[in-house]
């Protein structure tokens, strides 16, 4: 029997594309600021069609490489630059037990419903299958016009030990963070972060003119004397025109107890 041969798939006709102008951006043949040749152009010069351009320009936005603007077309960024819009994910405490949260401009008023818990969130809260109350934001940043998703899913079973959450789940974070320490929770948060692929509706709710990945991060909130998961915060911010930003306190180690030794009697 015929050994078998290991054949290399040539990359997509777009990936090309992109990969040719990256390494011209790489080369100096764009300079930052630089426009990069109209789609039509970039036609002629390749070979392609018009969907080929697009993908392919679509792929150096993801890689950080280029920006579109309307009416300008792609421009290419300097090298190492980041995304414009920064999503600060700092949490503050203050005084007399209330909590400081960055600004946020919120696009319309918040949506409320009830949901049972599936997917990520239902895993970091261990309440699979359980009913929860969502609420669904959009926050946007006055300054680049991005566009942030943004959800609180509070547990029923968290609801029922502290019912004023259900009475406001739409409040502020900071309210929503001072009502669970006001019921006696020592609370910590733990934030987990991942990206993907956009789905269609999150594309449209977002603005997303392609199919550039999402930043995900989930905050939990918990009661840190009975290791119990309180409620979890979902984020969603396009990747390539935010980043996320967080100010970082270093733990304590554990300090380990030594037993005293006991005077021998004499």
């Amino acid at each position: 029997m015929a050994a078998r041969e290991h054949i290399e798939r040539a990359p997509s006709m777009y990936l090309q594309v992109a990969q040719r102008v990256a390494e011209d951006i790489r080369k100096g043949r764009y300079q930052p600021g630089d426009v990069l040749p109209s789609e039509a152009a970039m036609e002629s010069m390749y070979n392609v069609g018009k969907h080929t351009v697009r993908s392919a320009i679509a792929e150096l936005r993801r890689m950080g490489l280029v920006e579109s603007r309307q009416g300008k077309g792609s421009l290419v960024l300097p090298n190492g630059v980041l995304p414009p819009t920064i999503v600060d994910r700092s949490i503050r405490r203050g005084s007399k037990g209330s909590w400081a949260l960055p600004v946020e401009h919120e696009a319309e008023a918040p949506a409320v419903s009830r949901t049972t818990l599936d997917g990520a969130p239902a895993a970091l809260l261990d309440q699979q299958d359980q009913d929860a109350i969502s609420v669904d934001r959009t926050l946007y940043d006055p300054a680049t016009g991005s566009r942030i998703g943004h959800r609180v899913l509070i547990p029923l079973a968290t609801a029922a030990d502290v019912p004023s959450l259900a009475e406001r789940p739409e409040a502020e974070i900071s309210d929503l963070y001072r009502q669970l320490a006001e019921a006696g929770m020592e609370l910590k948060f733990t934030e987990h972060v991942t990206a993907r692929t956009p789905y269609p509706d999150e594309r449209a709710a977002l603005g997303l003119t392609d199919a550039s990945p999402l930043l995900i991060t989930y905050r939990v909130t918990a009661d840190m004397q009975q290791e119990r998961p309180l409620m979890c915060e979902e984020l969603k911010a396009p990747a390539a025109t935010c980043q996320l930003s967080y100010s970082v306190t270093p733990t304590k180690p554990t300090t380990r107890r030594t037993a005293r030794r006991r005077p021998q009697a004499e």
